[in-house]
């Protein structure tokens, strides 16, 4: 099995998992209480619409997870295939403070430790609080923070937390590719095009 057969075969995977779950859930869903229908009927919904709401919120849901999820899958290994000796999901101790007690890098290549991100839209400041000690605990541990994210946020505030995010990478002499930058990166590191692979299975 090549490379490419062994992404799609990661991709199938989760798609087939998806689509089970979505129609687990539809099913869970028709013996809902819906009572709460009056509500979205005062403000100018109907029932019929409400049921769908719900119902592709559900699916939003699960379709956002499960992209995250396959992204990350899929770059791990892609650098497992270009670099055999690289680790998933390692755990290093919190030496900053106790939470939370450990941190985790999604995939260990040598000195460089990533975290792979689909797409990032979280407006929580708290967020960079977390961030930077997690930077700082991988950077105490002799590695160097590496942040790929696949595709970047739409709303200013979302962008502004990634502007700081990439500034604060940079200063503790880590690395940050968001957008073109991180499938780039990805070619350069593994050989591997993961966004042909994806531009391939398009409608």
């Amino acid at each position: 099995m090549d490379k490419e057969d062994l992404l799609l075969q990661i991709v199938l995977r989760y798609r087939n998992e998806l689509q089970k779950k979505i129609h687990d859930r539809k099913v869970e869903m028709e013996q809902d209480d819906n009572t709460h229908y009056i509500v979205y009927n005062a403000l100018g919904f109907t029932s019929k619409e409400g049921s769908e709401i719900d119902y592709q919120q559900n699916v939003g849901r699960f379709l956002y997870k499960y992209a995250g999820s396959l992204l990350e899958e899929l770059a791990i290994n892609c650098f497992k295939q270009a670099f055999p000796q690289a680790e998933e999901k390692v755990k290093l101790l919190n030496t900053i403070d106790q939470s939370p007690k450990h941190i985790e890098i999604d995939c260990l290549v040598g000195e460089k430790a990533y975290e792979i991100k689909w797409k990032d839209a979280t407006t929580d400041g708290d967020h960079i609080k977390k961030e930077h000690k997690r930077v700082r605990v991988i950077k105490n541990a002799g590695y160097v923070p590496v942040r790929i994210m696949f595709f970047e946020p739409n709303r200013n505030q979302a962008k502004h937390i990634q502007v700081t995010l990439r500034k604060l990478y940079e200063d503790i002499g880590g690395e940050y590719y968001a957008g073109e930058e991180a499938w780039d990166y990805m070619l350069k590191e593994t050989g591997i095009d993961l966004k042909e692979l994806f531009n391939r299975m398009k409608e």
